[in-house]
């Protein structure tokens, strides 16, 4: 098969498919490499993005999708008839954020960081689809294991979790400065106080 019609045919099982597909599906179906299935890829997404259309295709992970732009959305919303999503509340944007960044964790280990019962906020996420169960824990009780989604890559518009902005820096002093005191400088101090 030429190089037109492995594009074409990858176009077709990316827009039939609906969801995300990894190049070695794709390598498996059209019987080619996947590297090669890679390179297709990489060279359909880019004509899509250089060519100003109302589709395009993304990574996510290790994964490729076909998607509407942006910019498109409010249309396709008034034509399907769709209602926005409300936003996120605070809540629930500080529990995806501890998630996000410290994936896979427990709801206790969330609970511990935000010092509040999480409970109904993950179940919120999860039906959102912006966060799933990835396992439990090996300790007693088996607690479950919560981690970011697909769709939680889509919302943000990023391709994989290695791309959400670095933390602030702590102010605290780390393990390796120096902030020990000398003798006289606790006892100085201890006096003080």
């Amino acid at each position: 098969m030429d190089n037109k019609k492995i594009n074409a045919a990858i176009e077709a099982i990316l827009f039939a498919n609906g969801s995300s597909v990894e190049p070695s599906r794709i390598a498996t179906a059209l019987e080619i490499s996947e590297s090669e299935a890679y390179d297709r890829l990489e060279e359909l997404k880019n004509e899509y993005q250089n060519a100003g259309r109302g589709i395009t295709i993304i990574k996510l992970n290790k994964s490729y999708q076909m998607v509407s732009v942006k910019e498109y959305a409010p249309y396709i919303r008034t034509v399907m008839d769709l209602r926005r999503n409300t936003p996120l509340s605070q809540a629930a944007l500080e529990v995806l954020s501890v998630i996000a960044y410290n994936q896979p964790v427990t709801k206790s280990f969330v609970e511990q960081i935000r010092g509040v019962d999480c409970s109904g906020v993950i179940g919120s996420l999860t039906a959102k689809d912006l966060i799933e169960e990835k396992g439990r824990l090996e300790l007693p009780g088996r607690p479950l294991l919560y981690g970011t989604t697909e769709n939680f890559l889509r919302c943000f518009n990023i391709s994989s979790i290695e791309e959400l902005p670095p933390l602030p820096e702590d102010d605290s002093p780390s393990d390796d400065e120096d902030v020990q005191l000398t003798v006289e400088e606790a006892i100085e101090q201890a006096t003080q106080d």
